[in-house]
């Protein structure tokens, strides 16, 4: 395939010639079958969303909402738990206390008694179960119905969810998605399969060979930093991806590296709170952070109602990072964060602050390599695989908006999407 007069970086107006799904010449005036005019439109590298949850975005259309932002209060929230029809159940995403305070079995039964009903807290950490839905699961007798991080207990008690990942990957298309990697803690045997219904390219933690095994830590079972440490060794060669939201989460994953050994590629996921002090030790280990530089923009009413104010100036650090001389990515983390990588770029820019990125230094956060998504950025030059994403406008005309609506199309292994 050949692409006609594309504003490629450092090279200015040129032709794109793919073959065997990689650029195989970048230059002026080549001759051939045009299969795409890019009328100057800027060629970059496709889009990679290094942190997302596949599964759990593509079940969003077959989900109530039921956030901040889309209901407010009781009666809102038992209005929508209630739409659909008479003993299906349902299950509901995005919750946060700031709706409604803290659900429980008897919450939910006031609510919606006579149909099946999970919610799901935003974080996507908890699941909290009505009276109807543990009956229906043959669990009458657990408790509150709360459920902590038992995503891979509950997955066989409830019917089958609609995954519409064919949509998410339209949908990724037009943003000039060309590639993910799924963060699931535990991922399903079947999620590889399930994931062939996406064009774009697939990396999965702890699945595939050569992914980072992911460890999500939590404050009530923290381990020890010689326990974590062993873990850690037993994983090796492969890197690790540690989930690391608070503190002491980065205080004992960096205490464990330094005894088990750092390996290119071990990242740290999140990267919600790192204090200043830690920058100098972040660097010397090595390790990449993949970040959400959009969650203080998102949901910043409810971390400054619910974040300690000693922890809140360290909040998914983004520029100050870069500044260290860390390497930082970022992954939407969807659905738990937007799915739009443009959304979060405009985010990322507008932190206020040594936070802030300029707008080529926030698309740099998803040009890495799966492997090496703090690395250096990848370019299209003759070699590359044909992964690509075609602008409608120049680069410099798009990194003043950083919107979706600058992508003309996305290409895979030189198919468009």
């Amino acid at each position: 395939m050949l692409i006609k007069d594309v504003e490629v970086e450092g090279c200015g107006r040129v032709d794109v010639r793919v073959r065997d799904g990689r650029i195989a010449e970048v230059g002026r005036h080549l001759g051939g079958r045009v299969g795409i005019h890019g009328r100057g439109g800027a060629l970059l590298p496709g889009l990679h969303d290094h942190h997302v949850h596949l599964a759990a975005l593509a079940a969003e259309p077959a989900s109530v909402r039921v956030g901040p932002q889309d209901v407010t209060g009781l009666d809102q929230l038992a209005e929508a738990l209630r739409a659909g029809p008479p003993g299906e159940w349902v299950r509901a995403v995005g919750y946060h206390e700031s709706v409604a305070g803290e659900l429980d079995r008897a919450t939910l039964d006031r609510l919606v008694a006579d149909r099946p009903v999970r919610v799901q807290h935003r974080s996507g950490e908890l699941w909290v179960w009505n009276g109807a839905a543990l009956r229906a699961a043959g669990m009458d007798d657990a408790g509150d119905g709360r459920f902590w991080r038992s995503d891979e207990c509950l997955r066989a008690t409830v019917p089958p969810t609609s995954l519409d990942l064919r949509g998410v990957g339209r949908r990724a298309a037009a943003r000039g998605v060309t590639g993910f990697t799924n963060a699931d803690p535990h991922p399903a045997d079947d999620l590889r399969a399930l994931l062939r219904d996406l064009p774009q390219r697939i990396t999965v933690m702890s699945l595939d060979r050569e992914a980072p095994v992911k460890i999500r830590l939590d404050d009530l079972t923290l381990p020890l930093p010689g326990e974590l440490a062993e873990r850690i060794a037993r994983a090796r060669p492969r890197p690790v991806a540690v989930h690391c939201v608070t503190r002491v989460q980065l205080l004992v994953t960096l205490l464990a590296l330094d005894e088990a050994g750092s390996v290119p590629g071990d990242r740290i996921e999140h990267g919600a709170v790192i204090p200043a002090e830690s920058l100098a030790w972040l660097r010397r280990l090595g390790v990449t952070v993949v970040t959400q530089p959009h969650f203080p923009v998102e949901r910043a009413l409810a971390y400054e109602a619910d974040v300690h104010p000693d922890d809140q100036p360290h909040l998914y650090r983004c520029g100050t990072l870069i500044a260290a001389g860390i390497p930082v990515a970022a992954g939407t983390d969807a659905p738990y964060g937007t799915a739009d990588p443009w959304a979060v770029m405009r985010m990322a820019v507008g932190r206020a602050g040594p936070e802030g990125l300029p707008p080529r230094a926030a698309l740099g956060l998803f040009l890495g390599t799966p492997m090496a998504p703090g690395g250096p950025r990848r370019t299209v030059a003759p070699g590359a695989p044909a992964d690509l994403c075609l602008l409608h406008l120049p680069l410099n005309a798009a990194l003043d908006n950083l919107t979706a609506d600058a992508v003309r199309a996305a290409i895979v292994a030189g198919q468009t999407l």
